[in-house]
């Protein structure tokens, strides 16, 4: 029986390269891959690092940029009239203005905002409100009159006086006025200077206010003390009823007036009572400001008061004028209710703004003559 033999047969010369062909291609891909891998992995890190630089800076930019924003709109809050960071409540302090006292106030300088306002007898008291300011003599201080505490009320400020009318007692029990009066005295805040006569020379400190306020535990912070909208740079160049007010003369009675001169170096008014330079005493200097509101209003003898003391009609609406810079606007002004804020609006029927500074509001009875020159 014949045995099967496997025969073997020698590749062809043909085979050997395919064969080889095959090899050399497995190689290549497996190559290939491992390249891939390698290129691939680097490639990654390199991207997601470029992408994390990317959002990097763009994160610190927008940081740098909210950083900037957030400077200047500090830069922009922060105000010479006050500062706005603090939360203060102010003081409204009552000062005479009569023939006698014009002589011998102190602090007006320092105030903020100061309302002046016709009284009995052909005259005016002040009313001037400190706040953010260490003013170690203001004064003298007098009585209140009732239509004072709504701009005391509208400011939400201590109200300061020695003093008062009737009326005026009435309404600061029912207004819940958080006052302090000279006839008490409370901790001692108020002296007598020697040099002047009673009854214009009882003067305070805004340090003796705030002990005072303090043992009465009145409220000393406020967050609705801001009335006007002050600004930088304000101007009135746009307005259609803008004129030049480079003097302006305000009368009270046909022989008594304020008048302010325009200082274009300073770029505020300079005060005087009738020609006469009215005089700071604290410093020395004369009474200077960089804004002035009028606001044009009625007043009226009380019925039967053996004194002669008036009634304001300052609640409803009327006109005025805001003035700035050698330049005035008309305005209106609109007060609800005696705790409201007056509301001041252009020719438009936009609220104004008002250049960062010191005002004197000028309440002014309405017949009296005005003068801008």
């Amino acid at each position: 029986m014949k045995k099967n033999n496997k025969i073997s047969i020698p590749l062809t010369k043909l085979q050997k390269l395919k064969l080889n062909h095959k090899k050399l291609l497995i190689i290549i891909i497996i190559l290939l891959a491992i390249l891939a891998i390698l290129l691939f992995i680097p490639k990654n890190k390199v991207d997601n690092n470029t992408t994390d630089n990317i959002n990097n800076n763009s994160n610190n930019k927008e940081n740098n940029t909210e950083i900037k924003n957030e400077e200047t709109n500090n830069k922009d809050d922060e105000l010479n009239v006050y500062d706005v960071k603090s939360n203060k409540r102010p003081y409204a302090v009552m000062i005479p203005n009569d023939s006698e006292a014009k002589k011998r106030q102190y602090g007006i300088n320092k105030a903020y905002l100061t309302y002046e306002i016709t009284v009995e007898g052909s005259i005016t008291r002040l009313l001037a409100l400190f706040k953010d300011v260490n003013v170690e003599k203001i004064g003298p201080v007098r009585s209140s009159r009732h239509y004072y505490l709504d701009y005391a009320l509208e400011n939400d400020a201590i109200y300061v006086h020695f003093g008062w009318s009737p009326q005026a007692e009435s309404d600061i029990s029912s207004l819940k006025i958080n006052n302090l009066n000279g006839i008490y005295n409370p901790s001692n805040m108020f002296w007598r200077d020697k040099n002047y006569n009673s009854p214009n020379n009882a003067f305070t400190s805004t340090e003796n206010i705030e002990k005072a306020a303090n043992k009465k535990d009145y409220r000393t912070t406020s967050d609705s003390y801001e009335l006007l909208n002050y600004s930088k740079n304000v101007t009135l160049e746009n307005d259609p009823t803008m004129e030049n007010a480079n003097t302006v003369k305000i009368h009270y009675t046909s022989k008594t007036y304020v008048k302010y001169k325009y200082d274009e170096t300073n770029k505020y008014y300079l005060r005087y009572n009738n020609e006469n330079k009215h005089i700071d005493n604290l410093e020395n200097e004369q009474v200077h400001v960089k804004n002035i509101i009028i606001l044009k209003m009625s007043n009226i003898d009380i019925s039967g008061d053996a004194k002669g003391r008036q009634n304001l009609n300052n609640l409803g609406s009327g006109d005025g004028y805001y003035i700035t810079e050698g330049k005035s606007i008309k305005i209106t002004w609109n007060k609800d209710k005696r705790t409201d804020k007056t509301i001041l609006k252009n020719s438009n029927g936009e609220e104004i703004k008002v250049n960062d500074g010191n005002t004197f509001i000028q309440i002014q009875p309405s017949k009296q003559n005005l003068i801008l020159e």
